[in-house]
């Protein structure tokens, strides 16, 4: 078991630097803080980055399930109930977020045609984009918000894996730390582009600084 939650958690760690590295391929432009909302800054995105980007984040994607049963272990001996919902949000954020992440090269591919096309017909692609996909990015940071409480009120309940300090480094608080942090301009415009994926970097990477002190407890106990 022990191993299995490790090799668990250091799969989702490198689940958040394929799908962050994917997402930079994607996402990163010098325009990217001005003009995020409008998808203007996929004009200075190559095609070979949108490529190279889309198949390192589906390919990486897959790894943050597993990544959250790392988490649902960890939890499970604290409430097995609440650990399950926890799991239950984690494997749907990144369901939702797989489809958005695999629309996004074929959105930049469009951009890069605008001038190929009638402008009503362009704009009408956008706004359909927005409309069917875009939206999912909200609905997956209402699931990460549900997510995190949850993650929070199971260890403040105490029995679980992690010290009752983890409870504040749930992917929210970390998200909000990181928005935060965007008021540096020379720092936001790294990472904006992978912001999620920065978010459980750090998420997965105290998890298993958790589970080494937990271990370690165990380990001095039983001497």
């Amino acid at each position: 078991m022990r191993d299995k939650i490790t090799i668990f958690g250091i799969i989702g760690l490198i689940a958040s630097i394929l799908v962050g590295l994917g997402e930079y391929f994607i996402h990163y432009s010098p325009q990217v803080l001005s003009s995020a909302g409008n998808f203007e800054f996929f004009k200075s995105v190559s095609s070979g980055n949108l490529t190279t980007g889309h198949f390192l984040a589906v390919i990486g994607l897959m790894f943050y399930f597993p990544g959250y049963f790392h988490i649902y272990y960890m939890l499970k001996s604290g409430n097995k109930n609440l650990a399950k919902v926890v799991l239950f949000l984690g494997i749907s954020a990144f369901a939702i977020g797989g489809i958005w992440i695999g629309s996004r090269a074929f959105l930049g591919t469009i951009v890069h045609l605008e001038h190929e096309m009638p402008v009503a017909t362009y704009r009408a692609i956008l706004d359909s984009y927005t409309s069917h996909l875009e939206i999912l990015v909200q609905g997956l940071r209402v699931i990460i918000l549900l997510l995190s409480i949850l993650f929070a009120v199971t260890i403040l309940k105490g029995g679980t894996f992690y010290k009752k300090w983890m409870a504040a480094f749930n992917p929210i608080f970390i998200l909000i730390a990181l928005l935060i942090s965007l008021q540096i301009p020379v720092l936001g415009k790294y990472i904006v582009p992978v912001l999620m994926n920065v978010t459980h970097f750090i998420f997965f990477s105290l998890s298993l600084y958790s589970y080494h002190i937990y271990l370690k407890i165990k380990s001095n106990e039983t001497n």
